[in-house]
């Protein structure tokens, strides 16, 4: 239920139960979210996810091919960290008031991920504006950024959603 005077929302699902995401007045530019979930990854979803997405880049795949290159091991596929980083935002951020994701960004991977990271995510949000089209919906930039266990930034993106204003 939305208190109009101040756009503070409580989200909920079709069986009357709290969602976690926040409604398009709550996302106001500026504020940070410390994700506090945090992910290890491993060998096997590296493996897994070169498989699933048709990549058989050596790079990612191939232990003995990498062994002789400068990270000494095989790199974990960027395009699944940039994944598993937008993923642990959601609980706290989009979670069932998201209607769509409109684009991402200034994508940058400036240090690599190896199996046995454990990453974990910041978002910030940079902008909002109300939908031309959708009275009932506005579009928000996010600022998403991963981190490894050494705080390093391991990826970073700008990503455009499409989100719920609240309920009347």
């Amino acid at each position: 239920m939305c208190n109009r005077a101040t756009t503070h929302c409580s989200s909920f699902n079709d069986r009357g139960g709290v969602m976690a995401g926040k409604y398009f007045g709550e996302l106001e530019p500026g504020r940070v979210f410390e994700h506090e979930i945090r992910r290890t990854v491993t060998e096997a979803d590296n493996m897994w996810f070169c498989g699933a997405t048709c990549n058989p880049a050596q790079i990612h795949i191939d232990a003995d091919y990498c062994a002789q290159t400068e990270f000494g091991r095989p790199l974990m596929n960027s395009i699944f960290t940039l994944g598993l980083v937008i993923g642990l935002t959601v609980q706290d951020t989009t979670l069932g008031t998201t209607i769509a994701n409109l684009g991402m960004t200034d994508v940058k991977f400036p240090k690599p991920v190896f199996a046995g990271d454990t990453i974990r995510s910041v978002t910030t949000v940079v902008e909002r504006r109300e939908s031309k089209s959708r009275p009932n919906q506005g579009i928000v930039t996010f600022r998403h950024q991963g981190f490894n266990q050494r705080n390093e930034e391991v990826t970073s993106c700008l990503r455009q959603a499409l989100m719920q204003k609240g309920l009347a």
